[in-house]
C-alpha cells in the first residue's frame, strides 16, 4: 500500500494515466466470434457454412436457369419461326451457326459471371466471419 510521503523523497508518488492507442476502436461484446465457431466446427460453425453453401448452390441454380432458357429456347424459337431457319449467314443455316457456335462463347460468359459471383459470394462470407 501507498501512502502520502513513501516515495524516496517524501512526496507522495505521481499519478500516472494508462491509455490504449486504440481508444476509437469499436469494441466487441463479450462472446464466441464466428471465427471460432469455425474452427471448433459446433452448431454455429456448421450454420455459417450451410449458408454459405446455399448462396452458392442458389447463385448456380439461378444461372443455370437463365442459361437453360436462353439456350433451350434456341430450337423453340427455330421450330415456331421458320422464318429464322430460311437466313443463311456466311453460307452457313442461321440455326446452325447460333447452336454450333455462339452457344459456346455464351457457355464461357455463363462460367465467368458464376465465377465472378462466386467469389463475391465467398468474399461477403469471410468479412462476415472476420467482423463477428
Amino acid at each position: 500500500m501507498i501512502t502520502p510521503g513513501s516515495g524516496p523523497t517524501g512526496d507522495p508518488p505521481r499519478r500516472v494515466t494508462v491509455t490504449s492507442p486504440r481508444t476509437s476502436a469499436v469494441r466487441r461484446p463479450p462472446g464466441r466470434s464466428a471465427l471460432r465457431a469455425l474452427d471448433e466446427q459446433d452448431h454455429v460453425g456448421e450454420l455459417l457454412v450451410r449458408s454459405l453453401v446455399r448462396a452458392q448452390l442458389l447463385l448456380a441454380l439461378r444461372l443455370l436457369a437463365v442459361l437453360a432458357v436462353l439456350l433451350g429456347g434456341l430450337p423453340l424459337l427455330f421450330a415456331v419461326a421458320p422464318v429464322t431457319r430460311d437466313v443463311q449467314v456466311l453460307g452457313l443455316p442461321f440455326p446452325w451457326l447460333v447452336l454450333g457456335v455462339l452457344v459456346y462463347p455464351a457457355m464461357v460468359v455463363g462460367g465467368l459471371v458464376y465465377l465472378r459471383l462466386a467469389e463475391r459470394n465467398e468474399r461477403d462470407f469471410t468479412e462476415l466471419v472476420e467482423r463477428s
